[in-house]
């Protein structure tokens, strides 16, 4: 089969891995994470990039999750794989072949192993300090976070998160979030299956034509 991989860019290390495990070495797209803001916005970038894609790629492997309705009515004219999983950190806390829409903790947060860049709080405070003052930063970010106890490493093994640069990282992340640091285990394993081809329950195989709907990712 032609096959290519479609992918949010904040998954790209994992990617890269899945694909090195699996032997494979199919080529990838990437979604802009900066879309994941507005799942409408992200739906119309995932449509327009499938319908870009030569006729004789007959199967869309797809290294992300529902991601907030992003997917909700995409019909294709090739095969779609998808993970059925709510977002992208739910994808890498699967550690076995058992069903999960979803799971995450509430009142948890999470930071990624493989690349703590692509979500940082303390970028993220830096950004909104320039867009509206470090005193305004401060107030968004008690109303954003104010629901949040802990900011959990997913530690899937892609690095070491318990080096002290690292923890010191993402000790200043939890600081500014008014967070305790703690891990939760997590790992490559549904990408890993994703690109070898072992889709079984935990995986939606949407035929041409067909209409991704909610219902498809959680029972």
């Amino acid at each position: 089969m032609n096959t290519v991989i479609l992918s949010c860019e904040s998954l790209e290390v994992y990617v890269a891995a899945a694909q090195k495990t699996a032997g494979t070495t199919y080529p990838v797209i990437w979604l802009k994470q900066k879309y994941h803001e507005e799942p409408a916005v992200m739906r119309s970038h995932i449509l327009e990039t499938i319908a870009s894609l030569p006729k004789e790629v007959d199967t869309v492997l797809v290294a992300m999750g529902f991601c907030g309705g992003s997917w909700d009515a995409v019909t294709a004219d090739r095969r779609i794989v998808l993970p059925r999983v709510d977002d992208c950190i739910s994808l890498l806390l699967h550690t076995d072949d058992v069903y999960h829409p979803n799971l995450k903790q509430m009142g948890h947060m999470y930071m990624l192993d493989g690349d703590p860049d692509k979500f940082s709080p303390e970028l993220m405070f830096q950004q909104a300090s320039e867009k509206h003052g470090t005193e305004e930063a401060r107030y968004l970010f008690d109303m954003w976070f104010t629901n949040y106890s802990y900011l959990d490493i997913v530690d899937t093994g892609m690095a070491d998160c318990y080096s002290e640069a690292f923890v010191e990282m993402a000790q200043r992340s939890a600081d500014l979030i008014k967070c305790d640091l703690d891990y939760t285990v997590g790992s490559n394993h549904l990408l890993e299956k994703l690109v070898s081809g072992q889709w079984d329950e935990q995986f939606l195989m949407a035929e041409p034509g067909h209409k991704i709907a909610h219902k498809d990712f959680f029972e």
